[in-house]
């Protein structure tokens, strides 16, 4: 059949293929062969290769994994470094503002230095101006001290000259004495001598002065304290003045108020006369000065320009209108009254406790804290003359009569007399139990000069006398520190008052 012939013919044909596949695999065989050998030899090599790659690759992953932990090291020490960024930048930011506030500022500090700078040449330049002012000031200064020693000096002699006069003087005056004590005559003689001068002075009537030794009055006068009790001139009325802002006229004989004055603003701390009687003036720690007309009790005048309280205060003993004062603003003014203004200051470096008008009325003593004693022209302001009078502070200056002794008293408890003429020491006075009781604790010379009486702190008054320089009396009736003491001109009585505001009168 056909199908057989079929299956036949592909079964020829596939014997056909498989004789000719195996002559071609024979033909092929040694190509193979020689093929094959390459291939087994490369592929050792590559096996190696292979391993060698393996080895690699696993040192590869030891050191990818080395670094992985690295980098994660890395990325940790990066974050924190970013925040320590983060934070530098926020520090760099303020830092960034402060120098701009700070560049700000600079610009207004270059500004002001600019300023100031212009002001400090102003004031180099007006400095300049100063220094040759004062150079010019220095130049006349001390132009005007050699003529001021000059002057001095001729002063000096004009009082040598009067000083060899009153020697003169004074011994034929001894001489006439001790022709009146053969005569017994010589207390009556200075009795008439001394009631002559009073009466040509004012006087009603005058009294040789005895040494007081009982009370006559005991007058409750000021509330608070009395510091400054003064007598008129000539007359037996006392003025007191005390912290209670009141000025009193007292009659002594009777110890009867006669009238009081007012208008003060402050504590009463001295007190003086015009030497007609017609005006009182008292110095007030208000800083002021008062002036009251006796007669109609008004007040004329409030003397302005002291800075702190007025201790002391003195008229010129041959003129109504001059007036001196000091204050605890360390300086003297010199008033008149009749303008009602100062006319001249005089500033020194230490404070002034008391005043006190030479006889010529152009010269001033004062007192003060550093123990010193100082004489003023007042006129020019020079200092003429300088004396280390205590250790302590002055309290106190009295002239005598004839303006030749000057009494001062100071916290050291002496009692100095000067003689104005040469300035030296002619007495010194002291007593065991005298205590001077404050800054402004005043004492004062007899009329005739021979006794000298101080307040202490213990109530007592003490009496020297001034020739002997012993004490003659001791007065005690206050119970409170004694502040001052007065002797009338008429010869007496005597007057003390203390800080209880108590006024004595003695006899």
């Amino acid at each position: 059949s056909q199908d057989e012939i079929a299956m036949e013919a592909i079964k020829h044909a596939l014997k056909a293929l498989r004789k000719r596949h195996l002559i071609e695999e024979g033909a092929h065989g040694p190509a193979f062969i020689a093929l094959s050998r390459p291939l087994v030899i490369q592929g050792s090599e590559w096996k190696e290769k292979a391993e060698t790659l393996e080895v690699e690759l696993q040192q590869c992953y030891k050191a990818q994994a080395r670094l992985s932990e690295q980098l994660v090291v890395e990325v940790s020490e990066s974050r924190t470094s970013k925040t320590l960024v983060v934070e530098k930048e926020a520090i760099i930011m303020d830092l960034q503002n402060e120098l701009t506030k700070a560049r700000d500022e600079c610009t207004h500090l270059t500004v002001h230095l600019e300023e100031k700078t212009k002001a400090l040449e102003l004031i180099m330049n007006e400095h300049q101006e100063l220094k040759e002012q004062l150079e010019g000031m220095t130049l006349r200064a001390k132009n005007a001290e050699a003529e001021n020693k000059t002057l001095t000096d001729r002063w000096m002699l004009q009082k040598m000259q009067d000083a060899e006069r009153l020697n003169e003087a004074n011994a034929l005056y001894e001489d006439m004495l001790d022709r009146l004590k053969a005569s017994g005559m010589e207390q009556l003689a200075r009795q008439q001598v001394d009631g002559v001068v009073r009466r040509i002075e004012g006087a009603e009537y005058y009294v040789e002065p005895t040494i007081p030794t009982a009370y006559k009055h005991k007058i409750p006068a000021h509330e608070g304290g009395c510091a400054a009790i003064f007598f008129e001139y000539s007359s037996g009325k006392l003025v007191s003045g005390g912290q209670d802002r009141t000025i009193k006229m007292w009659d002594t004989n009777t110890g009867s108020l006669s009238h009081s004055l007012y208008g003060c603003l402050g504590s009463v701390l001295d007190l003086t006369t015009t030497h007609d009687n017609k005006s009182v003036i008292a110095a007030s720690s208000s800083n002021n000065l008062y002036v009251w007309d006796v007669n109609s009790g008004r007040m004329q005048h409030t003397l302005t320009g002291h800075t702190d309280k007025v201790c002391s205060v003195d008229v010129s003993k041959i003129s109504t209108r001059h007036v001196i004062s000091a204050a605890y603003d360390r300086t003297i003014k010199v008033w008149d009254l009749q303008k009602g203004f100062c006319t001249n200051t005089i500033i020194f470096h230490s404070n002034c406790n008391a005043l006190c008008f030479s006889m010529d009325g152009r010269t001033v003593w004062s007192g003060h804290v550093d123990g010193h004693l100082r004489l003023w022209d007042i006129q020019t302001g020079k200092l003429l003359s300088e004396i280390a009078a205590h250790s302590l502070a002055i309290t106190s200056i009295s002239l005598s009569r004839n303006g030749n002794v000057l009494l001062t008293s100071g916290r050291d408890n002496l009692h100095n007399l000067f003689d104005t003429r040469s300035l030296e020491v002619c007495g010194t006075l002291r007593a065991s139990g005298n205590r001077v009781a404050s800054n402004w604790s005043r004492s004062c010379i007899s009329p005739d000069d021979n006794y000298v009486a101080s307040g202490s702190a213990d109530g007592s008054v003490y009496i020297w006398s001034v020739s002997k320089a012993n004490i003659v009396s001791t007065l005690k009736e206050h119970t409170a520190s004694v502040l001052c003491c007065s002797w009338s001109s008429l010869g007496k009585p005597l007057a003390s008052s203390d800080r209880s505001g108590i006024i004595c009168t003695w006899t």
